[in-house]
This record gives structure tokens, C-alpha cells and sequence, in this order.
């Protein structure tokens, strides 16, 4: 006999993963193109703002990778319904913190060249947005609707 019971997926967690992904995806963008040094996608940003992730250091490189994959995966398998989605934006989370950490108390050269306002306040919504997604996998997670 089969003790496992089905869930029915709620409409929320395709809202919810739909949006989370063309959030996401916009980071893996933005990793991609700046660590390829596309120079069109280059051209929005000042000499300074280049020459900023141009110098991070290969294991804050590898922060940055984890922050943002771990974000596209988890929006991917929320949309699997996998429970795997509760340890990819547990992972993005801490990829998260490793960065801002250097960003803001580690690097030789603070981030003055991206420490706008604007830059600011993106920064704070790329860490609710990490949070939220993190804490609604784990109570659709609890809530049986990942398998």
C-alpha cells in the first residue's frame, strides 16, 4: 500500500516560480555577460563599475556563481515541485552572504563605485527576495507540495 499522498500544486507556486525564475534569470544574465567581459553589455556601466568586478578575487568569483545559480536552480525546481528547491536557495543564500560580506567589509577597495543609492536598494531587494523564496520553499515544502 502507498503511504505517500498527493498534494495538489498550488496556483501560487507556479506564480510564485514563474516570477522567481525571470528574477533570477536576470542575475544569471548579468553573471554571465560581466564574467565574459561582453563589451556591449560592459558599455552600461563606468570605468570604475568594470574595473570593480574585474578585480574580485576567484573564490568571491565562486560566491557570486553559487548566489546566482543556486537562485535559478531553486526557481527551477519549485517549478519540479522538488524538494530540492529548499537546498538551492538555501545555497544562493549563502553564496549571498559570502558576497555581500566581501563587498562590504573584506575588499582592499570598498565598493564606492557601486554604492549608489540605487545600488543600495537593490542590493536590499535582491536579499528579501532571497529570503522570501527560501522561506516559501520551506513551507511548500512542509505543506507536502514538494516531493
Amino acid at each position: 500500500m502507498d503511504n505517500t499522498t498527493s498534494t495538489k500544486t498550488p496556483v501560487h507556486l507556479w506564480v510564485v516560480g514563474i516570477l522567481s525564475l525571470a528574477w533570477n534569470a536576470f542575475g544569471g544574465f548579468d553573471y554571465t555577460m560581466t564574467q565574459t567581459n561582453n563589451a556591449a553589455y560592459l558599455a552600461a556601466f563606468t570605468e570604475a563599475q568594470r574595473a570593480w568586478f574585474q578585480g574580485f578575487p576567484a573564490w568571491m568569483v565562486a560566491a557570486w556563481a553559487i548566489g546566482v545559480w543556486g537562485a535559478v536552480a531553486g526557481s527551477i525546481l519549485l517549478l519540479l515541485r522538488s524538494r530540492f528547491a529548499v537546498p538551492a536557495f538555501a545555497a544562493s543564500l549563502a553564496g549571498l552572504a559570502v558576497s555581500t560580506i566581501w563587498q562590504n567589509f573584506l575588499a582592499e577597495v570598498k565598493a564606492s563605485a557601486m554604492s549608489r543609492p540605487a545600488d543600495i536598494y537593490i542590493n536590499v531587494v535582491i536579499w528579501v527576495a532571497a529570503i522570501l523564496l527560501l522561506v516559501y520553499a520551506l513551507r511548500m515544502r512542509a505543506r507536502g507540495a514538494l516531493r
